[in-house]
């Protein structure tokens, strides 16, 4: 990340006043909750990849910053939203939006953020990064209703697993990618690579935070609450396929009904290492870390693309 923060220190600059005019409302109250999420915005990995993707392919212009700014719009709206549906307190280490004002307070201002992500395309006519976009969003939403229902039944396989997170993750990144690939690029050939790229790098990223989830250590976030919330990740997918027939009762009884027993969710992280859940886990979000870097392998190799490629290596290796 560090080689990407140095390459587009300038226009990270020019990018952050935008965001702020970009979100601003005529109403103070608004504007207070705005600037609380302004103040505690997080990397800006998905603006960082719309810049990058754009610089690879022409000069920055008014629509890339455009389009990186819905892009962290968009993202930040879905997080307030997820916050709620996660009855979550924290966020990126301090309360969350709901925490301070509640539910819905927090609601009504993930609809602001998503209507005002989208009029600024449609103020300035960018209506092919609006489509792109909307279709992310449209994704999105569907993939987390997805993981509600297979929540509910516990019935996810591997296939169904993929299904969820290209949805719920890969999609922003895919379009983040491809909307700055095509503002600089005016290029369909080249907005669908870098589409697929992202998709890509979204799953390995994706992968990496389920992961995370078994860690022991300080992450920045709570961990284990994939098992509390019901959710079937792919350590645990994998070693549902492998375990004894005893230990697979075992794990869905844990997961249906302790799954608040921090004893019980222990002896879950157990399975899933006597099984090597995470290793396989590992294994598959190098593969697609891989193939993302494979898509662009035939384009120049410039001080943008290594700080792309540094990206995918950060995606793949951070420890929160």
């Amino acid at each position: 990340m560090q080689k990407a923060s140095q390459i587009l220190k300038k226009e990270i600059e020019i990018l952050n006043p935008k965001l702020k005019l970009a979100i601003a409302s005529s109403n103070n109250w608004v504007n207070k909750v705005m600037y609380f999420i302004v103040k505690r915005k997080g990397k800006q990995l998905r603006p960082i990849l719309v810049l990058l993707c754009a610089k690879i392919n022409g000069t920055i212009n008014d629509s890339s910053y455009r389009a990186a700014n819905m892009v962290e719009i968009l993202h930040t709206a879905t997080l307030v939203h997820d916050d709620v549906v996660d009855n979550a307190n924290q966020r990126r280490g301090f309360f969350s939006l709901n925490a301070l004002w509640g539910s819905k307070a927090a609601i009504l201002t993930g609809d602001y953020l998503l209507a005002k992500g989208l009029l600024l395309a449609l103020e300035s006519k960018d209506f092919f990064i609006l489509e792109i976009l909307s279709g992310a969003v449209k994704a999105m939403s569907e993939g987390e209703l997805l993981q509600l229902l297979k929540a509910r039944r516990l019935d996810i396989t591997e296939e169904i697993y993929f299904d969820i997170i290209k949805g719920k993750t890969a999609s922003l990144f895919a379009a983040a990618c491809a909307v700055g690939a095509y503002s600089t690029s005016n290029n369909d050939a080249t907005t669908n690579t870098f589409k697929l790229f992202g998709e890509k790098a979204g799953i390995a990223f994706q992968i990496k935070d389920d992961i995370m989830d078994y860690s022991q250590n300080e992450i920045g976030k709570p961990t284990g609450n994939d098992i509390k919330e019901r959710k079937l990740t792919l350590p645990l997918i994998y070693t549902l396929t492998k375990c004894t027939k005893s230990e697979k009762a075992t794990l869905i009884n844990t997961i249906k009904n302790n799954n608040n027993n921090a004893n019980k969710v222990a002896e879950v992280h157990a399975l899933v290492k006597k099984y090597n859940g995470i290793a396989y886990a590992e294994e598959t979000m190098k593969k697609y870390a891989n193939e993302a870097k494979a898509i662009i392998s035939h384009i120049p190799e410039t001080e943008e693309k290594k700080a792309l490629l540094d990206v995918i290596d950060y995606f793949i290796a951070r420890s929160y």
